[in-house]
């Protein structure tokens, strides 16, 4: 099965990136389109409705440059707004939500802690998923100005390392052995974090499922790109293109864009 359109990823910025790393690392023929619709950034402090709204803008965005698969690379819009994406849209939906599951299961202490954003951790969807697990104990903290930070190319400052601090030592105190990371934003602070919390803590997030799954699909349903041309990489963003850039490590032409 042959399918030559892109892929589309968006996200309330540019952390999810790092989940559209990982499907370029396990589909490099693929092209792919990417919003990073950081103007709006942080969809966390957001109400549902306008989380839905942004999500319609965005996907409609995509459809119209023939997108044959979108990756809601987000928790926040996957858990606020994936359910209404799929009852709309006639194309298939990858969402990102964060990982307990793997965590809650192989927890030795019982114990886990999950950063995220507000609109992820008082979203339905992640309450349902957390009811789940009522032998563990969940220990979740927003991760207030994370993002802001990030989206600002702040990601090594000292008010960043001082905000994981906070964050992060409670969790430490209550003996957690898993870290979730709930934000596509997150996994550009292992570094960061890794500098804060003990070596028997282990970090999870959810990007290498996101890029099987989006493998399963193009298999089961959609069809993979058939061409010995090089694939296309297309990064959009209605914010600072630099600080896109100097993500993606000025590899790929960023282009600015109204939306």
């Amino acid at each position: 099965m042959t399918n030559n359109n892109p892929i589309g990823l968006f996200d309330s910025g540019i952390g999810g990136t790092s989940i559209w790393k990982e499907i370029h690392n396990l589909l490099p023929n693929e092209n792919t389109i990417y919003l990073a619709d950081s103007k709006n950034a942080p969809y966390g402090e957001k109400s549902k409705e306008e989380i839905i709204q942004l999500c319609y803008k965005n996907t409609e965005l995509l459809l119209n440059q023939n997108c044959k698969l979108i990756v809601v690379a987000c928790n926040t819009a996957t858990t606020n707004a994936i359910k209404e994406l799929r009852q709309k849209y006639n194309i298939p939906f990858i969402g990102i939500e964060p990982a307990i599951k793997p965590a809650a299961t192989n927890s030795l202490t019982q114990k886990i802690g999950i950063l995220a954003t507000k609109g992820t951790l008082t979203s339905e969807l992640f309450h349902k998923n957390v009811e789940k697990f009522k032998e563990i104990k969940i220990i979740e903290q927003i991760g207030f100005g994370l993002v802001e930070l990030i989206e600002s190319g702040k990601i090594n400052s000292e008010e960043m390392t001082s905000l994981l601090k906070k964050y992060l030592n409670p969790m430490i105190e209550q003996n957690i052995d898993y870290l979730v990371l709930g934000c596509s934003h997150y996994p550009y602070l292992i570094p960061q974090i890794q500098k804060i919390i003990p070596k028997n803590i282990h970090i999870i997030d959810s990007g290498e499922a996101v890029a099987r799954q989006t493998k399963n699909i193009l298999n089961d349903k959609i069809g993979f790109r058939n061409s010995s041309e090089k694939s296309s990489q297309i990064f959009y963003t209605n914010g600072n293109p630099a600080v896109l850039n100097a993500i993606l490590n000025n590899t790929y032409h960023v282009q600015k864009k109204d939306f």
